[in-house]
C-alpha cells in the first residue's frame, strides 16, 4: 500500500473565503466594520469598571438602551431594556439625554434616531451589528416589487405593512405608499387597519409573522397567502396569483427563529412531559401551530412571570433571553429550557460586546462622537409618517 505525497498547490483564497474568515469586508453588505480607534481587549479584567466610570462621567448626558437579546455583560449597563420599538420610544421620552447608546442592531438605532429630537445623537457601539431579516428587503427590491404589482393592475388595492424589524428606507417606502408599521405585538391590529384601507397587504420583510398573523389570528387560509421572492423575475409569481392573493408576503425571515422546527417541538414534548411550548410569531407556521402559546418577547416575559411555580416551559426565541429568564425564575421552581438542542444566538446582536460598549462610552466621555446613526431628512419624514400611523392604531 502506498501513500500519495501531498502536492504544493498554488491556491489563492477568493474574496468570499476571506470575508467568511473575517479577514476582509464587503463594503456593500457590511456597514462600517472598522471602528476608528482601538477597542479594549476582550480579556481586559477592568472592562466592567471602565464602563461604569465612563457612564458615571457622562451622567444624564447618556442613556443606554439594551435589547432583550443582548448578552448579560452588556445588558447590565442598560438604563432600560425592552424590544426595539419600546426602546426607541423610551429614548424619545428622555430629551435631556444628548447621547442615546443603543445596544441592539442597526435598524433599531435608525428607529431611535427617527423618533428622537434633532439635538440627540444615537450611537451604535458596533456599526456591523445589522439584522439579516432587515437586510432581506432593500429599497431597490421593494420598488421593483411595487412595479410588478402595478403591472398586475393591483397596486392601488395594496397597502404595505412593514414589520418594525426593517430598515429606515423600507419604513419610508411604507409611509410614502399609505401603509403602516407593526410590531409582533400589534400585527393583527395593523392588518385589520390595512384591510380597511385596501383589499390586499404587502407584508415586509418577515413572511412568517405575516402568515402567522393572517392565518392564526385573522382566520385566513394558507391559500390566501403568496410569497414574493425578490430574487426571481416578478417575484416568482404570476399576475393571476398576485390578483388572487390577500397577503403578499415578502420572502424574508429571522435567522434565529427560522431555525426552530416541528421536530424541535415534538422532541421537547417527548423529553419533558407536561412542558408548555411558547414561541415567537417569527417562527415557521408549523412551529406556531404546534405550540401552546405564541407571542412577542414582552409577551414571553409576562407569561413566565405569571406562570405557576413548578411549571415547565420550552421557549422558542433567542438564547440570551431564554437563559436570562431561566436564571431569573429558577428560584421560583420554574423550569425553562431552550426549545431546540442547538444553541442559537443572534450573531449580529452579539456583535455588541463589552469592548465595543466600553470604547463607545469612553469616546463619548472624552468628547468624541463615534458611530453615530443618522437618517436623512426625507427618509425620516416618510418613516415617521408610517410609525405615527401605527401609534394611531385603535
Amino acid at each position: 500500500m502506498t501513500t500519495a505525497q501531498p502536492q504544493e498547490l498554488d491556491v489563492q483564497p477568493t474574496p468570499l473565503a476571506l470575508l467568511l474568515l473575517g479577514r476582509e469586508a464587503d463594503p456593500k453588505s457590511e456597514r462600517g466594520v472598522d471602528c476608528p480607534g482601538d477597542l479594549p481587549s476582550p480579556s481586559d479584567p477592568d472592562l466592567v469598571e471602565r464602563a461604569r466610570k465612563a457612564k458615571e462621567k457622562l451622567g444624564d448626558k447618556v442613556f443606554v438602551l439594551g435589547h432583550h437579546y443582548q448578552r448579560d455583560e452588556v445588558i447590565q449597563f442598560a438604563d432600560v431594556t425592552g424590544d426595539s420599538f419600546k426602546l426607541a420610544r423610551d429614548a424619545a421620552a428622555r430629551p435631556e439625554a444628548e447621547y442615546i447608546v443603543f445596544c441592539g442592531v442597526h435598524f433599531m438605532a435608525e428607529s431611535a434616531d427617527i423618533l428622537t429630537s434633532d439635538d440627540q445623537k444615537v450611537v451604535l457601539p458596533d456599526l456591523a451589528a445589522g439584522c439579516s431579516m432587515a437586510d432581506m428587503a432593500t429599497a431597490e427590491q421593494v420598488a421593483e416589487c411595487w412595479d410588478v404589482l402595478t403591472e398586475a393592475g393591483i397596486a392601488e388595492q395594496v397597502v404595505p405593512v412593514s414589520y418594525m424589524n426593517s430598515s429606515a428606507d423600507i419604513k419610508a417606502f411604507t409611509g410614502k405608499h399609505g401603509g403602516t408599521i407593526c410590531t409582533s405585538s400589534n400585527a393583527k391590529r395593523a392588518l385589520d387597519w390595512a384591510f380597511e384601507q385596501g383589499e390586499k397587504v404587502l407584508f415586509l420583510p418577515d413572511q412568517h409573522l405575516g402568515r402567522n398573523t393572517a392565518v392564526r389570528d385573522m382566520g385566513m387560509s394558507l391559500d390566501d397567502c403568496v410569497v414574493y421572492n425578490p430574487h426571481k423575475p416578478n417575484g416568482g409569481l404570476t399576475a393571476e396569483e398576485l390578483r388572487a392573493a390577500k397577503m403578499i408576503l415578502w420572502r424574508g425571515h429571522c435567522s434565529v427563529h427560522g431555525r426552530f422546527s416541528l421536530d424541535s417541538v415534538n422532541d421537547v414534548r417527548a423529553r419533558i412531559p407536561g412542558v408548555n411550548v411558547l414561541v415567537h410569531p417569527e417562527c415557521k407556521h408549523e412551529v406556531v401551530a404546534a405550540a401552546d402559546y405564541v407571542g412577542s418577547t414582552e409577551y414571553i416575559i409576562k407569561a413566565l412571570e405569571a406562570a405557576p411555580a413548578g411549571s415547565k416551559w420550552a421557549i422558542g426565541t433567542e438564547l440570551n433571553l431564554v437563559r436570562r429568564l431561566a436564571n431569573r425564575f429558577a428560584p421560583e421552581g420554574k423550569e425553562i429550557v431552550f426549545l431546540d438542542k442547538t444553541v442559537c444566538f443572534c450573531s449580529t446582536m452579539n456583535r455588541i460586546d463589552l469592548p465595543h460598549l466600553v470604547w463607545a462610552l469612553e469616546s463619548l466621555a472624552e468628547g468624541n462622537l463615534v458611530n453615530r446613526i443618522e437618517v436623512d431628512r426625507e427618509t425620516e419624514a416618510f418613516a415617521k409618517l408610517a410609525l405615527e400611523r401605527m401609534l394611531a392604531l385603535p
